[in-house]
C-alpha cells in the first residue's frame, strides 16, 4: 500500500504593521509589550484567517514615514491621509472608523463652553510631531510654541496633568484617549471640562505599501469578515470610536495594487 503524499503546507506571510504612539490606539511601542487598540485588532486579523501574519513593527511619529517607504513596515493603520502622507506612494484603505480630537479644561466655577471658542493668550498643551485642525495641521514645533504658546511633550497623560495643575490652559486629546483616561482615573472625572468643540474628525484609514505582501482588496475583505461578525465593534465600541459601513468604493490608491 502506497503511503498518502504529504503535502507541504504553505508558511503564513508576514504583515509588518507600523506602532507609532498613538493613544489609546497604541501605547508604549518602544517598550516591547505593545497597548492598546493596535495589538487587539491584529489578534482579530490573525484569528480570522491563516493566509497573513499580522506583527507589530515599533515605529515613531516622525520617522513613520522613512520607514514606510523603506519598506520596514507594510501597513499603518488608524493614519489619515493629510498628516504628511501626501506624495507617498500607496493604497488608501477606508477602516470604517471615527474619532474626534476635543479641547480639555481645568474645571472651574462658572467656566463653561465659552472658554473653548478662543485660543489666544491660552496655553495650550500637546503631543509633539501631532497634526492639528486649529493649526491648519503644520506640526512644526517652533511655529506650534511660537503662534499658541504650545507646550510639547510625549505623553497625553503629562498634558492632563499640566492641566490640572495650572501650568497649561488646554490640552488636546481624542475623545477615545479621554474616554479610556476617566475610565482609569474615575476620581478625575468633575476635574475637567470637555469641550463641545471639535478639533478636527478623524476618519480612520489604513496605509498599504505598494510591494507589500497583502493586496488592497484582500485587507479590505477581512476588515469587512470582523464588522460583519461585530468583532470590531466589541473590540472599539468600549473607547467611542464610531463603527459604521463602508463603501466597496471608498478607498484611494496612489501607486499602489488594489
Amino acid at each position: 500500500m502506497l503511503a498518502a503524499a504529504v503535502l507541504p503546507v504553505e508558511a503564513a506571510q508576514t504583515i509588518k504593521v507600523a506602532a507609532a504612539d498613538f493613544p489609546p490606539y497604541v501605547l508604549k511601542p518602544e517598550s516591547g509589550e505593545v497597548g492598546g487598540i493596535l495589538p487587539q485588532l491584529l489578534t482579530a486579523l490573525n484569528e480570522v484567517q491563516q493566509d497573513y501574519r499580522f506583527v507589530i513593527r515599533p515605529t515613531a511619529i516622525p520617522r513613520r514615514f522613512r520607514d514606510f517607504q523603506d519598506g520596514r513596515f507594510d501597513l499603518a493603520i488608524f493614519e489619515n491621509p493629510d498628516w504628511g502622507w501626501q506624495g507617498v506612494p500607496g493604497a488608501r484603505i477606508d477602516l470604517g472608523l471615527e474619532d474626534v480630537e476635543i479641547f480639555v479644561a481645568r474645571a472651574e466655577p462658572g467656566r463653561g463652553q465659552e472658554y473653548f471658542k478662543a485660543l489666544g493668550g491660552k496655553r495650550l498643551a500637546l503631543y509633539n510631531g501631532y497634526h492639528y485642525g486649529f493649526a491648519g495641521f503644520n506640526p512644526d514645533p517652533d511655529y506650534l510654541q511660537r503662534a499658541f504658546n504650545a507646550r510639547l511633550t510625549y505623553s497625553h497623560d503629562s498634558n492632563l496633568r499640566m492641566v490640572l495643575r495650572g501650568r497649561a490652559d488646554i490640552a488636546l486629546v481624542t475623545r477615545s484617549y479621554f474616554n479610556r483616561y476617566l475610565e482609569q482615573n474615575p476620581d478625575q472625572a468633575g476635574s475637567f471640562l470637555a469641550s463641545d468643540r471639535v478639533d478636527q474628525h478623524y476618519h480612520h484609514y489604513a496605509l498599504l505599501r505598494p510591494d507589500a505582501p497583502i493586496s488592497a482588496e484582500r485587507f479590505r475583505t477581512l476588515l469587512e469578515s470582523l464588522r460583519g461578525d461585530g468583532r470590531l465593534e466589541r473590540i472599539f465600541s468600549r473607547y467611542g470610536v464610531v463603527v459604521r459601513p463602508t463603501g466597496r468604493g471608498s478607498s484611494a490608491a496612489t501607486g499602489a495594487q488594489d
